[in-house]
């Protein structure tokens, strides 16, 4: 759907949301989620701080509640002991 719109040259509007995250091993393990997560349809921009154990996604709003579950699905795949939770 989303490469439907882009074709009809519609503006897809993006939103943010913020997420905490907890269980992270490294700040590596952050880098590699946020590696895939760069490629699910939809995200435009993810940012993972091992520190402040914060996750913050910026997507597009056309299918808000799908990317979100693919994110969720995505991390419990790759980090099995790590949870979030939007804040």
């Amino acid at each position: 759907m989303l490469m439907y719109l882009k074709k009809l040259k519609l503006e897809v509007k993006s939103l943010k949301s913020k997420f905490k995250i907890k269980g992270l091993d490294c700040a590596n393990c952050a880098s590699e989620l946020e590696r895939v997560i760069q490629k699910i349809e939809g995200i435009k921009s993810i940012n993972i701080s091992f520190i402040t154990e914060k996750m913050e996604l910026e997507y597009d709003d056309v299918r808000k509640q799908e990317i979100i579950k693919d994110v969720k699905k995505l991390i419990k795949k790759e980090e099995p002991d790590v949870t979030i939770e939007e804040i």
